[in-house]
C-alpha cells in the first residue's frame, strides 16, 4: 500500500463508520413510515392511495431545497450544516407521531423532506473532497451500506416496537416515530463536534498527511477539465442524463422500500416476523453492494456496472408480478433489492469524474433532487395500483419498467469517455 493509500484508509476509518451511522438514521427516519403503516393505516383509516401519496410527498419538499442546501454547505462548512439538517429532521420526524388526518400526514411528510434536503447529496459531495476517483466507489460502497443496513437493523427493531401498544398512552406506530427520531438528534449534536469540514481541518491527520491528501486530490484525473461553476453544472447534459437514470433507480428503491412490509404482511406474518423477513434480503444486498463497488473500481468501469444491476432488478420486479408462490415472490423481490443497492456506488462515482468544487455540490444535488422525485412516483404508483386492482402485481410491473428504462438510459453515458472510465 502506498503512503497516500494508507492515509486515505486512515481517513476512511475515522470518517466512514460515523457517516454510515448518520445515513442509517437518515434513511430510517425517511422509510420507517413503511413499518408504521402496518398499524397506522388502520388506526387512521388511510387507504393505499392516501398512504402512497403521503409517503411520496416527502420528495417534493426534498426536491425544492436540495440544490440551495448543498451550495450553502460549501459556504458554511459540512460540520455546521449537517448538524443543522439532522436536528431539524429529528424534530419533524418525531412530530409525525401526532398526525391525525390525511392533510396533517401530507404536511408533516412534506416538511420532513424540506428538513432533510441536502443531507444525502451533501454526504456524497463530502466523500468527493476526501477520496480520489480511482478508489471512490470502494469507499462509497461502504458508506452506502447504510441503505441496506437500515433494513437489517431497522426492520426487526421497527417490528419489535410495533409489537407493543399503549406505552405512555401512545399507539405503537406513534412510539416508533418518536423513538427512531432520537438517534438523529443525538448524532446531529455529535456531528458539530466530530466531523471536520474537509481534509484541511482534519484533526486526525498530521500536517504532512494533509499536504499529501491535498496534492493527490489536486492531481486527480482530469481535474483541470472538470465543470466547476454552479450554472455550468446544472446545464451539463451529463448531469441531466444522470438525473433521469437516478429517477428510474429511485422509483424502485422507494417503491419496494415503502411497500415491502405490507406485501409481507399480506402473506400472513406477524409484525415481528415481517421485520426479520424484510431484513434478510438487505443483509445480502449489503454484501453484494460492497463487492460490486470494489469490482467497479478494480475494472475502472461504471456504466455497465450500473446497467447490469439495474436490469437485473427490473427483471426481478417483473417476475414478482407473475409468480404465484409467495416464497418465489419474496425471492424475486430480494433479487430486486440486491440489484438496486448494487447500482448505487458505481452510479455516484460517475458525477465525481466530471464535476468539481461548487459545480460538484450543485450537480450532485440536482441529480439527487430530480432522481428522488422517483421516490414519490414509486410508492404512489404501487398504492394506486393496489387500490385499483386489489393486488401488488401492477405496481411491481411499474417498478420493473422504471428500472429497465434506467438500465437503457445509463448506456447513454458510455458516449462520454471520462464517465464510462472513471480512472484513465
Amino acid at each position: 500500500m502506498s503512503e497516500s493509500d494508507a492515509i486515505f484508509a486512515k481517513a476512511a476509518r475515522r470518517l466512514i463508520p460515523f457517516m454510515m451511522a448518520l445515513y442509517t438514521v437518515s434513511f430510517l427516519d425517511r422509510v420507517n413510515i413503511g413499518f408504521a403503516a402496518l398499524t397506522m393505516n388502520k388506526d387512521l383509516s388511510f387507504t393505499p392511495e392516501i398512504y402512497g401519496w403521503g409517503a411520496g410527498i416527502f420528495f417534493f419538499g426534498y426536491f425544492l431545497f436540495e440544490v440551495p442546501s448543498n451550495v450553502i454547505m460549501t459556504r458554511v462548512g459540512a460540520r455546521r450544516w449537517i448538524a443543522r439538517i439532522m436536528a431539524t429532521w429529528a424534530v419533524v420526524s418525531a412530530g409525525t407521531a401526532f398526525v391525525h388526518s390525511p392533510m396533517s400526514f401530507y404536511v408533516l411528510r412534506f416538511l420532513l423532506g424540506l428538513a432533510e434536503a441536502g443531507f444525502a447529496p451533501g454526504m456524497i459531495y463530502y466523500l468527493s473532497i476526501w477520496f480520489p476517483s480511482r478508489i471512490w466507489a470502494t469507499y462509497a460502497s461502504v458508506y452506502l451500506l447504510a441503505i441496506p443496513l437500515t433494513s437489517v437493523i431497522g426492520a426487526p427493531l421497527s417490528g419489535l416496537i410495533l409489537s407493543t401498544d399503549g406505552i405512555f398512552g401512545l399507539h405503537s406506530w406513534q412510539l416508533l416515530f418518536i423513538l427512531e427520531a432520537i438517534p438523529a438528534l443525538l448524532l446531529g449534536i455529535a456531528v458539530f463536534f466530530y466531523l471536520p469540514d474537509g481534509p484541511a481541518s482534519a484533526w486526525f491527520l498530521s500536517v504532512r498527511e494533509r499536504e499529501i491528501v491535498a496534492a493527490e486530490m489536486a492531481a486527480d484525473a482530469h481535474a483541470d477539465e472538470r465543470v466547476h461553476g454552479v450554472a455550468n453544472a446544472l446545464c451539463d447534459p451529463r448531469v441531466l442524463l444522470l438525473s433521469a437514470v437516478y429517477f428510474g433507480i429511485v422509483v424502485g428503491l422507494y417503491g419496494i422500500g415503502y411497500w415491502l412490509p405490507q406485501i409481507v404482511q399480506a402473506m400472513g406474518y406477524s409484525n415481528f416476523q415481517i421485520g426479520l423477513i424484510v431484513a434478510l434480503p438487505y443483509a445480502v444486498a449489503g454484501v453484494a453492494q460492497y463487492v460490486w463497488g470494489r469490482h467497479s473500481d478494480a475494472t475502472s468501469e461504471r456504466v455497465w456496472h450500473v446497467m447490469l444491476a439495474s436490469l437485473a432488478s427490473g427483471c426481478a420486479f417483473a417476475l414478482s408480478a407473475v409468480l404465484q408462490s409467495p416464497l418465489l415472490v419474496l425471492v424475486a423481490l430480494a433479487v430486486a433489492a440486491i440489484g438496486i443497492c448494487s447500482t448505487l456506488a458505481p452510479f455516484w462515482a460517475m458525477p465525481r469524474v466530471f464535476l468539481s468544487g461548487r459545480g460538484a455540490a450543485a450537480g450532485i444535488a440536482i441529480i439527487n433532487a430530480v432522481g428522488n422525485l422517483g421516490g414519490f412516483l414509486g410508492p404512489y404508483a404501487v398504492g394506486w395500483a393496489k387500490q385499483a386492482t386489489g393486488d401488488y402485481a401492477g405496481g411491481m410491473l411499474i417498478l420493473a419498467f422504471s428500472l429497465v428504462t434506467a438500465s437503457v438510459l445509463v448506456l447513454g453515458m458510455g458516449r462520454f469517455k471520462r464517465v464510462a472510465l472513471a480512472v484513465s
